[in-house]
């Protein structure tokens, strides 16, 4: 399943991708609302967000963008690796 992790901490993102290929997930992190966001998210299967991390517009954007796409979309406010884990097991 492809997933991509928006928000979370830069210093965290190989420990986030190797919990997800751990758990047999591919993962695309994208810490920040950047040029061309919309189009570094892709087309993933499952968007997850990190909301203590991510500006509001940021936030809004992948939003729209998964509601556009019909993709399911998580908000979560913590950002360690143990909260994309379990959210990765609920995905």
């Amino acid at each position: 399943m492809s997933v991509t992790l928006i928000g979370g901490m830069d210093r965290l993102k190989p420990e986030y991708v190797s919990t997800a290929e751990a758990l047999g997930h591919e993962l695309k992190c994208i810490s920040r609302n950047e040029r061309n966001f919309l189009a570094k998210i892709g087309n993933p299967d499952a968007l997850i967000v990190f909301t203590n991390k991510i500006s509001h517009e940021a936030k809004r954007k992948a939003q729209q963008l998964a509601r556009s796409r019909n993709i399911p979309i998580r908000f979560v406010h913590s950002c360690g690796v143990s909260t994309l884990r379990e959210c990765l097991q609920l995905a």
